[in-house]
């Protein structure tokens, strides 16, 4: 709640000082922001500021969920496609029909980043050109079916971001993005498993 107080007054006077500075300094910004809170709900618990909210939402634009908008996927498939190929310096070009009907029937309940980090993921783990049924992690049989009983989350949990690092050979930070959590996080759930980094 303090730090949207000092946000609301730099939106308002357009002005800040640095920390421990004297100086006013000016700006001329203009604030795209985003969120998939219910923010007038958070209003109503006292997590958001009424004043900052009908500051920021001047104008509203609301996207529906990546379920609402399959349309979408193809397109966006090829966009992190190009991206992924670019940073891994790997050439997928497309899809196997199979994996494309499966992605456009998902119900994408990470919307468009769980489909980034499949992508990514996909890119990462095979050589191309051709993204297919196999690299899909959501169409894999449930972990918790395979011989020697069920598994818990927390065992769930610990082999699925050993994958993670292992083919990311070890780098933390690339295995951060892919996972979607915070590098932070990772080291954490790294020393708290006693994991691997090669």
């Amino acid at each position: 709640m303090r730090t949207q107080v000092k946000l609301l007054r730099v939106l308002q006077e357009k002005k800040f000082e640095r920390l421990g500075g004297t100086e006013s300094i000016e700006v001329d910004v203009r604030l795209i922001t985003a969120s998939n809170r219910d923010l007038p709900k958070a209003i109503e618990a006292g997590d958001f500021r009424s004043d900052l909210y009908y500051r920021l939402n001047v104008v509203n634009i609301h996207l529906p969920p990546l379920r609402q908008r399959t349309e979408d996927i193809p397109l966006l498939i090829e966009h992190f496609m190009r991206k992924f190929n670019l940073e891994f310096n790997k050439k997928f070009t497309r899809v196997e029909d199979a994996a494309l009907n499966l992605m456009m029937e998902y119900r994408w309940p990470g919307n468009v980043r769980e489909l980034e980090n499949v992508i990514e993921r996909a890119i990462v783990i095979d050589n191309g050109p051709e993204i297919k049924v196999a690299q899909l992690p959501f169409f894999k049989k449930d972990e918790a079916c395979a011989e020697g009983g069920p598994l818990t989350l927390e065992e769930m949990e610990r082999t699925h971001i050993q994958k993670m690092l292992d083919l990311c050979k070890g780098n933390v930070s690339k295995a951060a993005r892919t996972l979607s959590i915070d590098r932070t996080t990772l080291h954490k759930k790294i020393k708290q498993y006693g994991l691997s980094k090669r």
